[in-house]
C-alpha cells in the first residue's frame, strides 16, 4: 500500500466520512494506448517472484528473525528513497500533496478499496477495506511475508516524503484484521517523538 510507481497526477479532493473509492481497471489507461504502465500490484508480484525465494534462502542460512530484519532494512530504505522522489516530483511535501499517493493506491485497478474518513490540510484518515495484495501473497504461499514486502514500507515512505508527516496505523488486513487504519497528520513543533529521550528531572 505504498508507492511512487503508480503515482497519478490527479486528485479528486473529496472530503468527509465513509466515501468509498474503488477504481475500474480501465482507469489506468485507454485500450488503444501503445504502452500501459503496470499496476503496483503487478509490480509487487514481479518483485515477489524474486524476493520470496531469496528471503526463504536467507531464512535457512541466517534464521527467520535475522533474515527478515535484513530484508526489512533494505525494503524500508528503498521506500524512504521513493518518498523523497515523490516529494521532488510533486514539488511539495505537505499532507495535501501526499493525497496524490493515496489516490494512486486506490486507482490501481481496484487493487485496494479505500474509505476516506478525513482529507484536508491537517489530517489524512482512511481505511483500506479491500486488499488484493494480501490475496496475492496468500496465493503465492507467502502470507507470512506480505507485511514485510508491502506494509512495512508505508512508514518509511511517509518519512522520506516529509520528516513532519506522521503515520499511525494499528492494524492491517495483511495481519488478519478486518481493515487497515491509516491516520496521517503533520507533526507540530511541540510534538514529542515516541522514541525521544525523557527530559531530565530538574535539580532540587
Amino acid at each position: 500500500m505504498e508507492g511512487m510507481e503508480c503515482l497519478q497526477a490527479g486528485e479528486d479532493g473529496t472530503r468527509g466520512r465513509g466515501m468509498s473509492q474503488q477504481h475500474d481497471a480501465s482507469s489506468s489507461g485507454r485500450a488503444d494506448d501503445p504502452v500501459r504502465p503496470i499496476t503496483l500490484l503487478q509490480q509487487r508480484g514481479i518483485e515477489a517472484e524474486v524476493l520470496i525465494p531469496f528471503i526463504r534462502r536467507l531464512e535457512s542460512e541466517m534464521g527467520v528473525e535475522r533474515a527478515h530484519a535484513v530484508a526489512r532494512e533494505v525494503i524500508e530504505e528503498i521506500a524512504r528513497q521513493q518518498g523523497r522522489h515523490v516529494a521532488e516530483a510533486l514539488g511539495r511535501s505537505d499532507i495535501e500533496g501526499f493525497t496524490h499517493v493515496k489516490e494512486s493506491w486506490g486507482g490501481a485497478g481496484g487493487d485496494l478499496t479505500i474509505e476516506t474518513l478525513r482529507q484536508d490540510g491537517e489530517q489524512l484518515d482512511f481505511n483500506v477495506v479491500g486488499c488484493r495484495f494480501a490475496e496475492m501473497y496468500r496465493q503465492m504461499g507467502a502470507e507470512d511475508l506480505g507485511f514485510l514486502l508491502s506494509c512495512s514500507r508505508d512508514f518509511s515512505l511517509s518519512e522520506g516524503y516529509s520528516g513532519d508527516l506522521h503515520l499511525e496505523r494499528t492494524q492491517t488486513m495483511m495481519q488478519g484484521a478486518a481493515y487497515c487504519d491509516f491516520r496521517y497528520r503533520l507533526a507540530r513543533q511541540n510534538d514529542v517523538r515516541e522514541d525521544a529521550p525523557a527530559e531530565p528531572a530538574p535539580d532540587v
